[in-house]
């Protein structure tokens, strides 16, 4: 209960207001029921609040029955409510909220017992523990069955994992791309295939639980997942003998040990009640529901895209990594024809009560396009621009290069939509690029330091417009795969390419890229960042003209403006050198992190950052509070409180 109250401000966005607070501006939201609208912002701190209390009620047994309800009607009318915040951990709490509302989980060290005898070391029924026990085990055991992908088995999911600090252990004895494939990849597989089973059996749950607890400790820190680690940690002692909290309680001074709570066999006596056979039937009914709802995307077909199903309820944790390389939106005036393009999530997304950066992310999930696009619509036509708009993105899941998720002849303002259909304008997923991977790795590892790639693929019959940067020199186009037509704008030229063929492109100029095969395309782009290039270089110069001076191998003097890079304060009326000025910066970058690498300072900004986000979250609360009650005071006051909450 604590530990899901707490992780209110994380994975519900409390605290994460903006200067929309201030404003009263309209956002858009993507509730997974169209009926679902959210309450004013004041109201949705109050409920927030409610939903705090009910979490902490449940924690202490207080008011047990009736905490689970303050907790559970709060928290699924918000999980509901938007659906760019929602994924598997917050699905989860909302099922143990549930679960333990149908259980009496308020006999043994509550609050309640010590007020009503009745309750006091009542008899707990197995299928409470049987409940909890299969939800974790799901939990584990189909994001094991989910693992058992092309990405996963292949060590592609999580490509650059293996360079966090903690895996440098196992880099000692192993190349990085094994620590990849065997410990972060066949590891997790493993683990999540096997976790649930070694916990059940008495002989393997000592071996389980240092495994299990150094792989959520580990999660905790490779991934901003909130509380969903220390949770899943927490449920560890449901696989434990039920009497072990009382034999540890026994260990403790006489003082730390409360009231005689232990047991005195007041069980189920007589013969089988028709409420346990519901509660069986009940608790059967429930774990086949969970082991085929993750299964049942046949059926909600809307919601498939590239992977099948909502994120929030399928348990494919991690398991298909995902970037988006290139997001444009058009509209369309309804009136003049007048054709424009807007930038992704300014003003127009955001979550209820939450962060406008959660919802402001492109997305994968066709019901946020699907009530999104609208909502695009009705903003713009309230400003005067009337229309339509198209989507075109890219973004990677199973495959090497970065494909088309929407149709961008498709207006998705007006689109159809249906959660029992599958959605007509999501193009598909091409698999056969899969194999593709090896090639593509092979030509990256052949490109020099300073020489980047992009790898495109897209559909017969459509474009992509492109910009080349001054910055980036030698920009160059090659085709791997079928044909397309390049086509220069500014010098009025059109250029055919088939597979093996490339041609320079020229920086500070727009192209259009035409897929004239029949099947599908894929070409690279190859460019070196020429302004980045020449700014290492110059870092590089520095750094070693400093060693020179301190080793007393340079013979000139430094002139006034280099002085700085030995410690030395610049020069009076002397303006300090841009380039001396970020070669400084990084130094102090890298002192700071050879300082603050030791594990206690790690801990120090973990408790930190922690500190200040429930710090915000309380700030944030007593005031939509105080509005409930008194009012809201003047916008300057109110700024003046909101900038002391988002002080750090």
């Amino acid at each position: 209960g604590l530990l899901m109250a707490l992780d209110v401000p994380q994975e519900r966005g409390l605290g994460h207001l903006d200067q929309r607070y201030l404003d009263g501006l309209e956002v858009c939201r993507f509730p997974l029921l169209p009926f679902l609208q959210p309450l004013p912002l004041d109201w949705m701190y109050l409920l927030y609040t409610i939903m705090f209390l009910g979490a902490l009620g449940i924690m202490l047994g207080c008011c047990y029955r009736l905490s689970c309800v303050a907790f559970l009607c709060p928290y699924w009318y918000l999980l509901l409510l938007d659906k760019t915040s929602w994924n598997n951990h917050s699905y989860l709490y909302g099922l143990l909220g549930f679960q333990l509302a149908l259980l009496g989980a308020d006999r043994y060290g509550s609050v309640d017992g010590l007020f009503r005898p009745q309750k006091r070391n009542a008899h707990v029924p197995l299928w409470n523990y049987t409940l909890l026990r299969a939800q974790v085990f799901i939990v584990y055991f189909i994001a094991g069955l989910k693992k058992l992908d092309a990405d996963w088995v292949g060590g592609f999911s999580m490509g650059t994992l293996a360079r966090h600090w903690l895996f440098a252990p196992f880099r000692l004895v192993l190349s990085e791309e094994m620590t990849s494939r065997l410990v972060v990849h066949g590891g997790g597989l493993v683990l999540d295939l096997s976790a649930g089973f070694l916990l059940f059996f008495d002989a393997t749950r000592t071996l389980a639980l240092v495994f299990v607890t150094y792989f959520h400790c580990m999660n905790s820190q490779l991934f901003s997942i909130g509380m969903f680690s220390y949770t899943m940690l927490a449920t560890n002692g449901l696989f434990c003998r039920p009497e072990w909290p009382r034999g540890l309680l026994a260990r403790c001074s006489p003082w730390l040990q409360g009231p005689d709570c232990h047991y005195g066999g007041r069980g189920a006596q007589g013969g089988i009640r028709p409420r346990q056979h519901l509660a069986a039937a009940f608790t059967i009914l429930y774990v086949l529901e969970q082991l085929f709802l993750p299964y049942s995307h046949f059926i909600t077909q809307g919601y498939n895209n590239w992977t099948n199903g909502l994120y929030g309820y399928s348990w494919d944790m991690m398991v298909h990594s995902r970037f988006h390389q290139h997001v444009k939106i058009t509209y369309r005036d309804g009136l003049t024809g007048e054709v424009g393009y807007l930038k992704p999530g300014v003003r127009t997304c955001g979550g209820a009560g939450g962060s406008s950066s959660q919802a402001a992310r492109p997305t994968v999930e066709p019901v946020v396009d699907s009530y999104g696009s609208p909502c695009y619509g009705h903003h713009h036509f309230q400003q005067g621009f009337g229309g339509t708009h198209r989507t075109w993105g890219c973004c990677r899941v199973l495959t090497p290069c970065p494909l088309r998720l929407v149709d961008p002849r498709v207006d998705l303002v007006r689109a159809p939509w249906s959660p029992w259909t599958p959605t007509p304008w999501l193009l598909p997923l091409l698999v056969d690029l899969s194999p593709w991977r090896q090639r593509l790795q092979e030509l990256e590892a052949q490109l020099d330091g300073h020489t980047d790639a992009v790898f495109i693929a897209d559909f017969p019959g459509l474009h992509l417009e492109n910009f080349v940067s001054e910055d980036l020199g030698n920009t160059s186009l090659r085709v791997l795969r079928g044909k397309v037509l390049v086509e220069l704008a500014e010098q009025q030229q059109n250029h055919s390419l088939q597979e093996g063929e490339g041609m320079q492109l020229p920086a500070g100029q727009y192209h259009k890229v035409h897929t004239v095969s029949p099947e599908p395309s894929c070409y690279m782009y190859l460019y070196v960042n020429t302004t980045a290039l020449q700014l290492e270089r110059n870092l590089t110069r520095l750094r070693e003209l400093r060693e020179r001076v301190r080793n007393g191998s340079e013979q000139s003097p430094l002139p006034p403006e280099l002085r700085p890079i030995l410690g030395e304060p610049p020069p009076a009326g002397v303006p300090l050198d841009p380039v001396v000025s970020l070669f400084l910066r990084r130094e102090q970058r890298e002192q700071r992190r050879e300082r603050e690498s030791s594990l206690a300072q790690r801990l120090r900004r973990f408790l930190r950052r922690k500190f200040f986000i429930f710090r915000r979250s309380a700030l944030m609360t007593l005031i939509a509070l105080r509005n409930l009650a008194l009012g809201r005071p003047s916008p300057e006051r109110l700024a003046q409180e909101v900038t002391f909450a988002n002080w750090r």
